[in-house]
Parts: C-alpha cells; sequence; structure tokens
C-alpha cells in the first residue's frame, strides 16, 4: 500500500501527486474511507464547497483508500488524505487495521520536503526500508535527503513506525526539492519518486508528460539564475557541494584516503567563499 498525505510532508505536493498520477494513468477505483470526523481541524483543513451538475456540495476532508490495477497481475493499494490534526496514533491504527483486512504485506510512504540543493542536479532522494523486522537499512543512492535525520516529524513517519510495530514490511520514500524554485507543480520530484517505485513494483510506471514539464521546470530555473547573480553565487556552492560529494561516494568504494581528501577539499572550497 502506498501512503501519501498533504501539507507539511508534501513539498509542491510532489508526494500526493505521484498517488494521483498513478489514479489517473491506471485503472483504479476507491474501496474504503476514513471519516474526517475528530481528525481535523477545519480551519487548517478547510471543508470545500463544489458544484455536481450545477448544484453545491461540501466536501469533507477524509482519507480514501483506492485499488490501482497497473496490470492485469498486478496490483496495489493507494492511500491519499490530507495531514491529520489530532489522534494520530487512533488514525494510523485504523489506516492499518484497512491494510491488515486488504491482506497487504507492505506500506510505503511517501514524502516530499524543501531542502539546500540546486536543481542542475538530480534531487536528493532517500529510500529507506525494514523487511521481515530486521532493521531499518538505508538504500539513499548518491544524494540523500533524510538519511540520518533528527527533528520533527509528520504523520508518514508515525505510520511508518507503527507499521514496522505491527510487522508490516515498510519503505519510506522522500525527495528533495530546492526551495529557491518557490512552492509551485514539481514534476522532477513526482518522476524522482515514481522511479523508485519502479524497483520496489518490479514494474515499469507509464510517466506520462512529466518528463517534458520536468525540461520545463529545469527552463524556469535557468531563468532565475540568469535574473539574479546572488541566487548564482548561491546554486554554484549547492552544485559543488553536491559534486564533490557524489565523487566522495564513488571513490569511497575504491579509495577511503581519497574520499577524506575530496571531503577537506570541499571544506575548504566553502570556508573561503
Amino acid at each position: 500500500m502506498l501512503a501519501a498525505f498533504e501539507g507539511w510532508n508534501d513539498a509542491c505536493q510532489a508526494a500526493t501527486n505521484t498517488i494521483r498520477h498513478l489514479l489517473n494513468h491506471y485503472e483504479s477505483e476507491e474501496i474504503r474511507h476514513i471519516s474526517c470526523d475528530g481528525y481535523y481541524d477545519y480551519q487548517v483543513s478547510r471543508p470545500m464547497l463544489c458544484r455536481v451538475t450545477g448544484r453545491p456540495r461540501i466536501i469533507w476532508p477524509q482519507t480514501t483508500f483506492y485499488e490501482v490495477m497497473l496490470r492485469e497481475d498486478l496490483r496495489v493499494y493507494a492511500l491519499l488524505a490530507p495531514e491529520p490534526n489530532y489522534r494520530w496514533r487512533e488514525y494510523c491504527r485504523q489506516c492499518l487495521h484497512i491494510a491488515d483486512e486488504l491482506d497487504v504485506d507492505r506500506i510505503v510512504t511517501l514524502g516530499s520536503m524543501f531542502a539546500d540543493c540546486p536543481h542542475t542536479r538530480p534531487l536528493p532522494i532517500d529510500v529507506s526500508h525494514d523487511l521481515d523486522g530486521c532493521g531499518r537499512s538505508c538504500d539513499c543512492g548518491a544524494n540523500t535527503g533524510q538519511d540520518g535525520y533528527s527533528g520533527p516529524v509528520g504523520i508518514p513517519t508515525i505510520l511508518d513506525d507503527m507499521a514496522r510495530e505491527q510487522s508490516f514490511d515498510t519503505t519510506s520514500i522522500w525527495v528533495s526539492i530546492p526551495q529557491y524554485m518557490g512552492d509551485y507543480d514539481c514534476a522532477p520530484a513526482t518522476l524522482a519518486l515514481l522511479r523508485r517505485l519502479d524497483g520496489i513494483l518490479g514494474f515499469d510506471l507509464d510517466t506520462g508528460d512529466l518528463e517534458p514539464r520536468t525540461r520545463e521546470w529545469s527552463a524556469k530555473g535557468t531563468m532565475l539564475l540568469r535574473c539574479s547573480d546572488q541566487l548564482a553565487d548561491y546554486v554554484h556552492r549547492l552544485e559543488h557541494q553536491w559534486d564533490v560529494a557524489e565523487a566522495a561516494r564513488t571513490a569511497t568504494a575504491n579509495n577511503p584516503q581519497q574520499a577524506e581528501q575530496l571531503v577537506r577539499e570541499a571544506e575548504d572550497f566553502l570556508k573561503n567563499l
């Protein structure tokens, strides 16, 4: 079961847009709901007024579970909801009870966050697994976002933790987004999450128009740099940090001393800025 929550855990709506992308590109149907009562502050997660066939209708915040048919022999479930404001433990217990009823054996939580990273490099992504109770392992690739993080957490982290306690296999995937790009839609972040899901599901997901939209997003970032020398200098520093970290990680596998030298060079570079 894939899970994504609107709000604090969903920079540029990248995590929830991943779920919406699957719902739009594959056969899917709503199968369960959790009522909003007792979980939401309506001054934070406000009800929405919609018009259906010309008649007004109030849509209340709620948690919706979907069945998604990726192909005839491959089915996943998806949870989509605003982050609740109250009673998180009870809320997560209810979500996991539904997952258990659906015979789910693995919970995959998705998140996105703003960070100091350049738009000119692959967005940092962090993937953490806990399979068969063997403990948390990290599959972060070249760039880490949440690896080693300590601090406030959102509902995906709580759901992930309670799922492990109830013996579900768990995977947590977080993508980092350059804060200077603003809070508009970030196609490359959604694309990065989908590509990580490819490996987990063993299935190449349809990316739709995400690749051309990613190029448009990158072009927007390039235009921003042309308009601000200060921003261009900032991004140049981020690029150097990314490149050194990438080189150090590659060198570590072959030559730990070379990796240490690269780290020292990076520190000297930053001191001289």
